[in-house]
């Protein structure tokens, strides 16, 4: 045995005596990181199927009030990150009931929101001092930090899509949470409020653009746009609604967003994880950061989905790949 050869065992053992001594000082050598060096999530894709939630949502409405709940929501949580109340590591999604004549109280939060409508008639947000009439399909605007409540004033359920950026809020430490003194925060009726968008005037939009814009992996796509900047609806936080017309068979990509979609109507497949995921009206669909995925559809599918795009433009980390 040579030397160097002889020499190894006492050098690695004298390494995993270092460790130990500077763990003690909660110090720990680089070369033995354990963190993920290569891009994507331990998330994994999953799918929640509106008629087995649609029940749930009724049922739950049964057995707790809206005051007792404040928010009568079921949380889908990712499959990977159980008791967090994450969809992903930086999202948050949630399906929200409210009944006739219920009121969600007033509060505001530094988390970002959004609502995408998904079931019923005669309900409103009220958000920043307006109160917005809300039909299936409109996408709403909740900043940070502005009192919203809900209501409905119409003769069944409403159901929509609740989108926050929670998990930003708590890695950074600045989850703050206030509630009104009084279950409504002063509004005025909003019949032109930028903070909503009319999934009518959406779908009119993609209708019209020309087939031979269709992207080879999305369709039809639209970016919701902050009225502010014409950037993305949040900081952190971004939101589409496409067009996947009938025939369309999309080419498979991946990209660092963790995405969550949302089938506004039709009939589409989704690809992904190995699977292929037959979407219904309202179901909803995660699909992990970097994890491929192709699109397909037999006929026109209108197809919502919110990411952390946003947050990662600014932060220079997000990426694509058409495979």
């Amino acid at each position: 045995m040579s030397g160097e050869a002889a020499a190894a065992p006492a050098a690695a053992s004298a390494l995993t005596a270092f460790s130990a001594d500077i763990s003690k000082l909660d110090l720990s050598p680089l070369w033995e990181r354990k963190a993920r060096l290569v891009p994507g999530s331990d998330c994994l894709p999953a799918i929640w199927r509106y008629a087995d939630l649609r029940p749930l949502l009724a049922q739950s409405a049964e057995l707790i009030t809206k005051k007792q709940a404040e928010r009568r929501v079921l949380v889908m949580e990712n499959p990977a990150l159980r008791g967090t109340s994450f969809i992903t590591n930086s999202l948050y999604a949630g399906l929200q009931i409210i009944l006739p004549g219920e009121v969600a109280p007033s509060h505001r939060h530094t988390p970002a929101a959004l609502r995408f409508v998904v079931e019923g008639s005669g309900a409103y947000l009220a958000v920043a001092g307006e109160r917005i009439a809300i039909e299936p399909g409109d996408f709403v605007i909740t900043p940070p930090w502005a009192w919203h409540d809900h209501g409905n004033l119409g003769q069944g359920p409403v159901v929509w899509l609740d989108g926050l950026d929670t998990p930003f809020a708590q890695l950074l430490g600045a989850h703050f949470r206030e509630n009104h003194p009084d279950d409504k925060h002063p509004v005025v009726d909003a019949q032109n409020s930028l903070l909503v968008f009319r999934f009518e005037d959406t779908c009119a939009q993609l209708r019209a653009m020309a087939p031979s814009a269709a992207d080879p992996v999305h369709g039809h796509r639209l970016r919701y746009a902050s009225p502010a900047t014409g950037s993305h609806a949040f900081l952190t936080m971004s939101a589409c609604m496409q067009l996947l017309p009938a025939g369309f068979r999309g080419l498979a990509y991946r990209s660092t967003e963790g995405q969550v979609f949302n089938l506004a109507s039709g009939a589409c497949r989704v690809e992904t994880g190995g699977r292929v995921h037959e979407l219904q009206p309202h179901d909803t669909l995660v699909v992990p950061a970097w994890e491929p995925y192709r699109l397909e559809a037999d006929e026109d599918s209108f197809l919502f989905s919110f990411s952390d795009r946003a947050a990662q433009e600014a932060l220079g980390y997000w990426r694509e790949e058409h495979l």
